[in-house]
């Protein structure tokens, strides 16, 4: 047949999906609510397009957030939701130059336990080489875990752990540039 509609359905017996302006308007009225109002469950955010003429369910407003890639995130004590694109993120220091900076003013000894390496630093310093470590483009290590002083890095096979200290160790050689020529996006 020729697909015409009748009572909400196609010739076919098959429900219609809602007209391609009806889902513009109601992501364009979405937009505009999170961005005027914090908003912080699915819930909410259709009862706030209901109230502005749009017949809505909790399933329409998932798929719809979905779409418009809105992310939730945290405001003060609670979470809401936002545009991704309002999500900037910060601009980051180069992470190995950070890390290099880090190794250069903190002596370190690193020892070894099967596939863990422990790596110890003076008191209180362990979760700022991790964090530096995690940050940085050092990926063969399955996780990082920081003590006070001493830090386990932890992998899967020898390959990797071989590979990791040898791009470690390298960091650790190399002098990190200034902090001014760091800022990337």
């Amino acid at each position: 047949m020729n697909g015409r509609r009748t009572n909400g359905r196609s010739m076919n017996g098959r429900r219609s999906n809602a007209a391609p302006s009806a889902k513009r308007d109601r992501q364009r009225a979405i937009r505009e609510i999170i961005v005027r109002d914090p908003v912080g469950s699915q819930q909410e955010l259709a009862e706030r397009l209901v109230e502005r003429g749009f017949a809505v369910t909790q399933a329409t407003v998932s798929r719809d957030i979905a779409d418009l890639g809105i992310v939730k995130v945290a405001r003060g004590d609670r979470h809401i939701y936002v545009s991704s694109e309002d999500v900037a993120a910060p601009p980051r220091v180069n992470s190995d130059d950070r890390l290099r900076r880090i190794l250069a003013d903190i002596p370190v000894t690193i020892g070894r336990s099967g596939l863990i390496l422990l790596i110890t630093g003076s008191p209180g310093t362990a979760s700022v080489i991790a964090q530096a470590i995690d940050d940085s483009t050092l990926h063969d290590q399955e996780g990082t875990l920081a003590g006070d002083n001493t830090l386990l890095v932890l992998f899967a096979d020898e390959a990797r752990l071989e590979r990791w200290r040898v791009q470690f160790e390298g960091l650790r050689s190399e002098p990190a540039r200034p902090a001014a020529l760091e800022v990337t996006r």
